[in-house]
């Protein structure tokens, strides 16, 4: 991971390259929402795997997809990672690479904020994904469709 000017790029080892099919990622710098290191590599996952390699235990890498876009990941267990939140609209929910070590990964980080003009100060942690909505007019759980007495009345029972 490094950055240009007014670019973020990802550029994977020529043997990752040929798994995701892709040379790099580039975002611009305008598009970094947050940047956090995490700790747990595993903690970066998430969604389904979409392209790329996943090898349990050794790599996974490639275009991970869920309910709020897709995350491009290069990821080693066993190390920490620079986790790079994007702005909506940008290709990437998410970029999430491995560093060699946690004083790396700080130091990645560190140079990411300093680089990134627009970043969301809100909060240093990074955000979950949203839940999706229940559709309407779904069971309540416990599937009957029945009031349950243990909650009072349902919305047609007036009393």
């Amino acid at each position: 991971m490094r950055t240009t000017a007014d670019r973020l790029v990802v550029r994977p080892a020529w043997w990752e390259q040929v798994a995701v099919r892709r040379r790099e990622v580039c975002v611009p710098l305008a598009a970094v929402r947050r940047v956090t290191v995490e700790p747990d590599w595993w903690r970066a996952l998430r969604g389904s795997r979409r392209s790329g390699v996943q090898v349990p235990g050794v790599v996974c890498v490639g275009v991970r997809a869920h309910q709020s876009g897709r995350d491009f990941v290069v990821l080693r267990p066993g190390r920490p990672v620079v986790c790079v939140e994007l702005w909506p609209g940008a290709a990437f929910s998410l970029l999430a690479v491995s560093a060699p070590g946690v004083r790396a990964a700080e130091a990645t980080a560190a140079a990411l904020r300093r680089a990134a003009p627009g970043l969301d100060s809100s909060t240093p942690y990074r955000q979950p994904l949203p839940v999706p909505e229940e559709p309407q007019g779904a069971a309540p759980s416990g599937g009957s469709g029945q009031p349950n007495p243990a909650r009072g009345p349902g919305p047609a029972d007036d009393g």
